[in-house]
């Protein structure tokens, strides 16, 4: 009777056994666990990787001295963002490519997206993981040099009742503000690039060589294009400000201007469609990183 009511003894044994086995075995990590663990492995990675720091410095040395010795540090913010946009049109993407081309070729030849593959997580939360750990520390290479900068000017700034204030006409710390974010999300969509490039290749030089590659295309190729579009009539003064925001470097160079330097001269032309060169940034970033989990998924 007992037998048919309840649980017999061996079987109430056996199944305090399995649970016993079952709270004592350790469980797979979840997906978000896992994510967090690839961002802080890059973030030791770059720690460790002596160039990175190496960059940083020379990255803050040379955006100091053009600013000092073209003397824009003690003349304002907008004079000394105008002189480092064209120096940083170059040198972001340059910084933006160390970061990133060997990101995923260097684990994929180190073996660890074989073990990655044995967990829970997919490639397109490894190429995530990767993006958010590189951009951290890309992020940070950018902004400290940036922030020194705007402090030497806040210290040199020769007129000291110079207005601060977010309207037409006052050079002003806000639109300085302005012009690091937007370097940000130019070094981010450039970022991606780079990540996209690692994943496609199989080799560190042919890493290196696309990589130069598509810092020519993306530095000058576009604009050579956008230019000749003009000059051969295909391209016509409304659709310009449209067509400039293709090139993430015209789009990133467009909105500096329509943002913190136009607006600081009070008037001015259109010269970028804000909008439009935003999205191609949204557009570049993202179409990058599913290119390279596209790529991974092969």
């Amino acid at each position: 009777m007992s037998g048919e009511l309840g649980t017999s003894e061996p079987e109430s044994a056996v199944r305090e056994e399995v649970s016993e086995t079952d709270r004592s075995r350790p469980t797979a990590p979840d997906s978000k666990h896992l994510l967090a663990t690839i961002v802080a492995r890059e973030l030791r990675t770059i720690r460790r990787n002596r160039t990175f720091l190496v960059l940083g410095i020379a990255f803050t040395a040379v955006l100091l001295g053009i600013a000092w010795v073209g003397g824009s540090v003690r003349a304002g913010y907008v004079p000394t963002l105008v002189d480092l946009l064209t120096p940083l049109e170059l040198l972001v993407p340059v910084v933006a490519v160390a970061f990133g081309y060997r990101a995923i070729l260097g684990d994929e030849q180190r073996g660890e997206l074989d073990v990655l593959e044995t967990y829970p997580v997919s490639n397109r939360e490894i190429v995530l993981g990767v993006y958010v750990g590189r951009a951290i520390g890309l992020l940070v290479t950018v902004v400290v040099p940036l922030a020194v900068v705007a402090a030497a000017v806040a210290r040199s700034e020769s007129d000291a009742l110079s207005m601060y204030a977010s309207h037409s006409g006052a050079d002003s710390p806000i639109l300085f503000a302005r012009f690091i974010v937007l370097t940000l999300l130019f070094a981010l969509a450039v970022l991606a690039v780079a990540i996209a490039i690692s994943a496609a290749v199989s080799g560190t030089r042919s890493a290196l060589a696309l990589a130069v590659v598509a810092l020519v295309v993306l530095l000058v190729g576009f604009d050579l294009a956008i230019a000749f579009g003009v000059s051969a009539g295909a391209i016509g003064d409304a659709e310009l400000v449209y067509s400039l925001a293709v090139s993430p470097l015209s789009a990133y160079r467009g909105l500096v201007f329509d943002s913190a330097i136009v607006v600081a001269a009070g008037t001015g032309p259109a010269v970028a469609s804000p909008i439009a060169s935003l999205a191609s940034l949204a557009g570049w970033t993202i179409g990058s990183l599913g290119f390279a989990a596209w790529v991974l998924n092969r």
